[in-house]
């Protein structure tokens, strides 16, 4: 079975946003890579729950860009689990790029427009 292991927060004004969940409930974050990407960590590792990151949104609100939460599923293979979406009536919509040190990550659309990431773990990446 492949679980849900990260989610993502999309935002125009990184600190805003990260204020207002500091704020809200606690959440802390903390600058991870340079293209504008924090951690986020909503508890201790002792208590269930996943962890997860805010991004710069990739583009205006126009229709086009991510205004959600993105969740991440833990895959085999990335490039199988971008095929087998597109073969379902899914699209991918952000190809295969590395996070270095950690894996691969690529986000697809499913069958109702609704976009998830896909994250391949590969230590090697770069």
């Amino acid at each position: 079975m492949n679980r849900v292991v990260h989610f993502e927060i999309h935002a125009e004004n990184l600190q805003r946003a990260a204020r207002f969940y500091e704020q809200l409930f606690g959440w802390k974050f903390d600058r991870w890579m340079p293209e504008q990407y924090w951690l986020i960590t909503t508890g201790p590792q002792s208590e269930p729950g996943i962890n997860g990151g805010l991004f710069k949104r990739m583009g205006p609100i126009d229709g086009n860009s991510v205004i959600a939460y993105v969740c991440t599923i833990q895959v085999a293979s990335v490039d199988d689990s971008v095929e087998k979406a597109a073969a379902m009536g899914g699209a991918n919509v952000v190809p295969k790029r590395a996070i270095p040190g950690m894996g691969w990550l690529a986000y697809s659309k499913d069958t109702e427009g609704n976009i998830f990431g896909m994250m391949q773990n590969d230590p090697s990446a770069k």
